[in-house]
């Protein structure tokens, strides 16, 4: 199941660039970020709601990340204007909340930034009676470091000068090391206020994979939902930490980009050994995402992702959010809808609806594993 390079690697690359270009024509849903449980349908909403095949209807429970909360918004918006005999319901809690909650019984799919460790495919054998819980990659996305520093527009850091700040072992914004990385810039000689997640977050597991591969020994830690850094507040939440940085002068945190321009917040460059630092942006996260191999077997699709890359305009906090279902034994009465709620966002219009609000249309050779897999789901 892995990727093959060369062709195939070239192949990701260029449907990875397509649908990113093809997002200034992708403006699907509501300008409005909420995570209501009902949405209305915009034009996009009724343009994609034209290419939506509905299942048998009924309520869908779902939970996890908070990194694709706008996500799921903008396609319950097409899904409830195609299929109204559907409800899609999703509530937050981050990763860890969302495959507890999956293994519990208590969801037909659960949102989770880092794929299932073999712990928890054994705990979900319990749930899935006759299979197992599987990774099905569904919103790409990119981690921005977001900051909020008196007098500075634009930072640039580095994977070694991150985990430092992020372990209090850097506390100053003019401290020499961030100075070095931003000639030029008039650095404030202030306390950095650094804000981590307080709950069990994907997204903290994949900036703590960055910081693991990328910080030069920096980060002492192993890559985990928890937090382990030392020092620094917390917040719950994507939009917890966003909304703290917005708040606090001289602060710094990561979120994923959608929050961060939702909440008009600045994203550091990322300086990673190419020839210039690198921008948080979606076209730059698609060219990592182009060189993706997938670890899982079978019909699990998990990937593996290069944190540590050096690509020319290559940005290396990615992250992916999996929707984790049973590969067999899913609910009787709601399987159905599963499959035709995952069958749409998984879709062309579903991906480039979501590239509107800040995420990375995932590569169509990727998008065309999953779509080949979800029919098997039962």
């Amino acid at each position: 199941m892995k990727l093959q390079r060369n062709g195939r690697s070239k192949a990701l690359a260029i449907g990875a660039m397509a649908l990113v270009s093809s997002l200034s024509l992708a403006a699907c849903g509501s300008d409005d970020n909420t995570s209501s449980s009902t949405a209305t349908g915009s034009a996009g909403a009724s343009s994609s709601a034209a290419q939506i095949a509905c299942g048998k209807g009924g309520q869908l429970l779902a939970a996890g990340s908070t990194a694709q909360t706008n996500a799921i918004d903008v396609w319950k918006a097409a899904y409830g204007a195609a299929c109204s005999g559907s409800t899609i319901t999703y509530g937050g809690g981050g990763s860890g909340a969302g495959v507890q909650q999956f293994n519990q019984g208590k969801v037909s799919f659960a949102g989770s930034d880092s794929a299932l460790k073999p712990a928890e495919v054994d705990a979900s054998k319990a749930v899935c009676k006759t299979g197992q819980g599987i990774n099905l990659p569904m919103v790409g996305g990119l981690i921005s470091i977001v900051f909020n520093v008196d007098g500075v527009d634009k930072l640039v850091l580095d994977g070694p000068t991150v985990a430092k700040i992020f372990d209090s072992q850097i506390t100053k914004w003019n401290d020499p090391a961030i100075a070095a990385l931003n000639p030029g810039v008039t650095l404030p000689a202030a306390d950095i206020q650094a804000i981590h997640r307080s709950d069990d977050s994907g997204t903290t597991a994949n900036l703590t994979g960055y910081l693991a591969k990328a910080s030069a020994g920096a980060w002492t830690y192993p890559a985990s939902k928890t937090w382990a850094g030392k020092g620094g507040q917390s917040a719950n939440g994507s939009a917890g930490v966003s909304a703290q940085v917005k708040q606090v002068k001289n602060s710094i945190s990561y979120a994923e980009l959608s929050y961060a321009q939702t909440n008009n917040l600045k994203s550091a460059s990322i300086a990673t050994g190419a020839s210039k630092p690198v921008e948080a942006t979606a076209a730059n996260a698609a060219t990592t995402f182009a060189k993706a191999k997938i670890a899982g077997t079978g019909s699990d699709l998990a990937l593996s992702l290069d944190y540590a890359t050096k690509e020319e305009g290559a940005y290396p906090l990615v992250l992916v959010t999996y929707e984790i279902v049973c590969d067999k034994g899913n609910k009787a009465d709601t399987v159905d809808t599963l499959k035709s709620f995952l069958t749409y966002t998984i879709s062309d219009a579903g991906q480039q609806a979501i590239g509107a609000k800040g995420y990375v249309p995932l590569p169509k050779e990727l998008t065309t594993k999953v779509q080949a897999v979800i029919p098997t789901l039962a």
